[in-house]
C-alpha cells in the first residue's frame, strides 16, 4: 500500500483536500482572525486565474502581532535578532514588535503611502527588515523585498517593474571580513530607473560608512522617533500582500504576487501540520528575508501562530566557526531549524567529525528541515548520523510560497527516503507527465506538474503580467501548473525531484537566471557568443559555468578575459551568482533552429551520459566540447 493510499491522518487530509477542497480550506481558515470571515473558499469564475476567500477581509499584520498581544501574550518573545557579525543579541517581545511596527507604519502613512502602494525593501538581515515588511502589511501597502546581495542593475529592474512609492534600505550589510555599502548601490539604481520613488528611508548602521543625509534621504531612527502609530487597515483576502521577484528564463525577473488571505491560511496550516510548531515554541529559519523562505518562515508563519522567530546575521561557518548554528540552537532553545543543504555541506566540510556540535547542548532541537535545493543522500546521512534526529527534506518554489512535497511531522510523520521530499502536501495534486502531457507510470521520469487549482498561499499571478503568467506556468499542459522541474514518483507515492528543466539554476538555494548572466557576458568587447549553464557543485548544489566564443581577431589573454567576465557578472548580477568558471570554445552546440543545447552541455560538463540530439546542427561541435571538458579538464 503506497504512502498516499495508507490509512491515517495524512491520507484523510489529502483526500479531503482533493475531494472537498471547499470544506478543507474553510476549516483551515478558522485559524485566522478575519474582519469579515470567508463563506466561500475558492473563486474559479475566471479560471485559470483562481482566487481564494473572495468574500473575506483581514489584516495580515493584525494576525501576526495584535491578536497575540490582545490575548495576553505580549511579553512572549516574538523575534530574536542574533548577529554573529557584531556579537549582538536583542529580543523583541510581541508588545515590543507591535510598537515598532505600528510606529514605522505611521512613518509610511505620514508620507502618503496607502493600501495598494508598493514599497521596495533592500536591507540586510536586521530586525528593521521584518519591521518594514510588517508595517507595509499593516497599512495594506504591497512590499517587494530585494535581496541585499543584488547589484544596482538588478535593484533598478525591480523598481522599474514595481513602480514603488518608497524604498526602505540600510547603510549596508556585513559579511565575514568585509562590509557591503548599500547606499552607493541604491543611488546608482535610482539613476538607472525612470520610476525612482519619492521617499527613501535609511536605517543607519554605525559599522558601515554612509548615512541618509549624504543623499538627502530620510533617517529611519529620526522618522520613527517622531511617528504616530498607525492602526491596521482591513484589506480583501485577494489583495496582494507582496511582490517577490524570481529569475525568469528571459532574463527579466518575474514578479510573483502573493495574496493576503490564502497566504495567512496556508502558512498557519503548515506551521502546525508540517513543522509541528505552535505558540511559544522557537523556529529558526536560517535564510534571508530577500528570499521566499525568509518571507514565509522568518517573518510571517512563526508570528501567525504565536511562535518565536530568529533573524540571524551570520554564516554557518566562519562566524566564527562551524559551530555557529549549534550555538544559536543552544542559546535560543530552537525546536525546529530550517536551512539549505548548502549550509549543512559547508558545516560538514569544515567539521566532518562534528566536533563543534559536541560543544553545545542542542537537546531542544527536534527536527532539521532542509529546502531550497535537493538534499543529496550523502548530506542527509551525515546530518542524520551526527544530529540523531529526523532530517526532513521538503520541496517548494518561490511561486508556491510553501511546501509542495513534505514529510508532515505535525500531521503524520512518515518513513524517510533519502533523496525524496516524501509526498504531496494536502492541496497539491502532484503528477508526472511526458512531453505530451500524459501521466506516466510510477518510477518513470518526466515533467513534474501540479493539477489546478493550486492551493491557497501559492502565487496569485505575476505582477501586471497575466499573459506571462499563463505562458510560463499554465499553457504547456492544459489543467496543470508547470513546475519547471523533472523527476518521478515511486510506487509508494514518494516524489523524487531530479532538477530544473529550464535555464534557471539553483546556487546555494538561490534561484538565478543563466539568461541574465549570458546577457552580461555578451557585453564584453571580445565575446561573440556565449552560454551559461548550471553544473554540479559539491558545496552549492549548482554553480554557473560560462562558455564563450571569441570574436574573430580578438586578442585577449584567457585569464584576463575570465577576470573581466567575473567582475562584470558580480557588478551587474551580484556576488550571490558565484560566477567564476569561463571556458573559451570554438563554437556552441546548437539545433538547426539555432537553440543552444544547454542541457547537453551541462551533461558533458558534469561527465554524465548524454545522447546526441537528432536536431543538432553540427555534431562535430559537440564532440569538440566533449574533448575539451573531458575528465581532468
Amino acid at each position: 500500500m503506497s504512502a498516499v493510499e495508507q490509512s491515517g491522518a495524512y491520507a484523510a487530509a489529502f483526500a479531503e483536500s482533493v475531494e472537498n477542497p471547499e470544506r478543507f480550506w474553510l476549516k483551515a481558515a478558522e485559524a485566522i482572525d478575519w474582519v469579515s470571515a470567508p463563506t466561500k473558499a475558492l473563486d474559479d469564475s475566471a479560471a485559470p486565474m483562481y482566487r481564494w476567500y473572495p468574500d473575506a477581509t483581514l489584516n495580515t499584520c493584525f494576525n501576526a502581532l495584535d491578536r497575540h498581544v490582545a490575548a495576553g501574550r505580549g511579553e512572549q518573545a516574538a523575534l530574536i535578532y542574533d548577529s554573529a557579525m557584531i556579537g549582538t543579541t536583542r529580543t523583541y517581545s510581541y508588545a515590543d514588535l507591535l510598537d515598532e511596527v505600528s510606529r514605522f507604519a505611521g512613518v509610511l502613512a505620514a508620507r502618503g503611502i496607502t493600501a495598494g502602494d508598493r514599497v521596495v525593501i533592500y536591507m540586510p538581515m536586521i530586525p528593521e527588515a521584518a519591521i518594514a515588511m510588517l508595517a507595509c502589511a499593516r497599512i495594506g501597502a504591497v512590499h517587494s523585498v530585494v535581496f541585499g546581495g543584488f547589484a544596482a542593475a538588478e535593484l533598478a529592474a525591480r523598481i522599474d517593474d514595481a513602480e514603488p512609492t518608497a524604498l526602505i534600505t540600510a547603510s549596508g550589510g556585513l559579511e565575514p571580513g568585509r562590509t557591503i555599502e548599500y547606499l552607493p548601490m541604491v543611488a546608482r539604481a535610482l539613476g538607472l530607473t525612470d520610476n525612482a520613488p519619492a521617499t527613501v528611508i535609511v536605517k543607519d548602521r554605525e559599522q558601515i560608512p554612509g548615512a541618509a543625509a549624504d543623499h538627502g534621504w530620510l533617517d529611519w531612527d529620526t522618522e520613527i522617533a517622531n511617528a504616530e502609530p498607525a492602526d491596521c487597515v482591513p484589506v480583501a483576502a485577494t489583495d496582494p500582500l507582496y511582490i517577490l521577484y524570481t529569475s525568469g528564463t528571459t532574463g527579466k525577473p518575474k514578479g510573483v504576487v502573493r495574496d493576503n488571505g490564502g497566504h495567512a491560511v496556508a502558512l498557519a496550516w503548515s506551521m502546525r501540520n508540517l513543522y509541528d510548531i505552535g505558540a511559544g515554541q522557537t523556529m529558526w529559519t536560517a535564510s534571508d528575508v530577500g528570499w521566499v523562505v525568509g518571507h514565509s518562515y522568518i517573518v510571517y508563519a512563526p508570528l501567525l501562530v504565536g511562535a518565536t522567530t530568529i533573524v540571524y546575521e551570520g554564516k554557518p561557518v566562519g562566524t566564527p566557526d562551524a559551530g555557529a548554528f549549534w550555538r544559536v540552537v543552544e542559546q535560543h532553545r530552537v525546536r525546529a531549524l530550517f536551512t539549505a543543504p548548502t549550509a549543512i555541506r559547508a558545516i560538514r566540510k569544515e567539521d566532518p567529525d562534528a566536533a563543534e556540535l559536541a560543544k553545545y547542548d542542542v537537546s531542544s532541537l527536534v527536527t532539521l528541515f532542509a529546502a531550497g535545493e535537493r538534499l543529496d543522500p550523502d548530506t542527509y546521512e551525515w546530518a542524520t548520523a551526527k544530529l540523531g534526529m529526523p532530517v526532513i527534506d521538503h520541496w517548494w518554489q518561490t511561486e508556491t510560497g510553501w511546501a509542495i512535497c513534505a514529510n508532515l511531522r505535525g500531521l503524520e510523520p512518515m518513513p524517510i527516503k533519502a533523496g525524496s521530499p516524501t509526498v504531496s502536501v494536502p492541496g497539491y495534486r502532484v503528477q508526472i507527465v511526458d512531453g505530451e502531457g500524459t501521466e506516466v507510470e510510477p518510477g518513470t521520469e518526466g515533467n513534474i506538474v501540479i493539477g489546478l487549482p493550486l492551493p491557497p498561499g501559492t502565487l496569485a499571478g505575476l505582477w501586471r503580467d497575466e499573459e506571462r503568467y499563463v505562458k510560463s506556468y499554465l499553457s504547456t499542459f492544459a489543467g496543470y501548473y508547470l513546475t519547471g522541474d523533472s523527476g518521478y514518483i515511486d510506487a509508494d507515492g514518494y516524489v523524487f525531484v531530479l532538477g530544473r528543466s529550464d535555464d534557471v539554476i539553483n546556487v546555494a538555494g538561490h534561484r538565478l537566471s543563466t539568461g541574465a548572466m549570458e546577457a552580461v557576458v555578451a557585453q564584453h568587447a571580445a565575446v561573440a557568443e556565449c552560454a551559461v549553464v548550471g553544473i554540479k557543485d559539491d558545496l552549492k548544489g549548482q554553480r554557473p559555468s560560462g562558455y564563450v566564443v571569441l570574436k574573430a581577431g580578438a586578442d585577449i589573454d584567457r585569464e584576463v578575459l575570465r577576470k573581466d567576465l567575473v567582475a562584470m557578472v558580480r557588478d551587474q548580477i551580484g556576488a550571490v551568482a558565484t560566477f567564476r568558471d569561463v571556458t573559451v570554445v570554438q563554437a556552441l552546440p546548437k539545433t538547426r533552429s539555432g537553440k543552444i543545447l544547454r542541457k547537453t552541455m551541462r551533461q558533458i560538463a558534469d561527465h554524465e551520459d548524454y545522447t546526441v540530439p537528432s536536431t543538432i546542427e553540427d555534431p562535430a561541435v559537440l564532440d569538440a566540447l566533449a574533448r575539451l571538458l573531458g575528465p581532468g579538464q
